[in-house]
């Protein structure tokens, strides 16, 4: 699958100086050290496909308070039995070469060897809020690369329509385990007894 990547404007300037150098031709060229190395260095979300890496936008005040609240469900639900519950910025390894960095992100098991310290090698259920600059990037791209890196549960929090998704892997594929609008609760096939008022959530603000 194709997969298009957004033109992100990047420049290099140098203190005392007018010198601003251009770093736009470098995409497609950065190298998996390399992109490690910048996202250590700045507290941006960037994420990183075969030498592009894309800078994505600043989370606004809705975004943060629907990733609150949801945060604040998992983490109830999962850490009393062992597991842990963590919120970017963090990277995830979908694949050598490819780094995406989820709004959430859990293990069942604390101790999980693909829980490592400088970015994860996988996770059992990641969340995303959909962002108003490149939906398909939430709702397209990311249920391929998440399949991809074999992640049981991926979780679409969309503000623009007030929908929960939870999509489920069977194979090497996501099936929609539930859509969940207004006046329903979403519920997890993982996290069995996890319930999110979706109403609730979306009202929250």
């Amino acid at each position: 699958m194709a997969v298009e990547m957004h033109k992100t404007r990047m420049n290099l300037r140098f203190d005392g100086e007018e010198t601003d150098i251009d770093l736009a031709d470098l995409q497609g060229l950065w190298s998996e050290q390399q992109y490690l190395k910048l996202t250590n260095q700045t507290n941006r979300l960037i994420e990183f496909t075969d030498g592009y890496i894309e800078v994505l936008p600043m989370p606004t005040d809705k975004h943060q308070m629907i990733l609150r609240f949801v945060l604040l469900a998992m983490m109830a639900f999962v850490e009393p039995s062992g597991g842990r519950v963590l919120f970017a910025p963090l990277r995830v390894q979908i694949r050598p070469g490819r780094f995406r960095e989820p709004d959430i992100l859990l293990v069942l098991d604390a101790s999980d060897p693909r829980r490592q310290n400088e970015f994860w090698l996988g996770a059992d259920l990641v969340v995303e809020v959909v962002s108003s600059d490149n939906p398909e990037r939430d709702t397209v791209t990311k249920v391929v690369d998440y399949a991809q890196a074999q992640i049981p549960e991926y979780w679409i929090v969309n503000p623009l329509d007030d929908t929960i998704t939870v999509l489920t892997l069977q194979g090497d594929t996501y099936a929609t385990h539930g859509l969940f609008q207004r006046g329903e609760t979403a519920t997890s096939r993982l996290l069995e007894g996890l319930a999110v008022r979706v109403d609730t959530l979306f009202d929250a603000l």
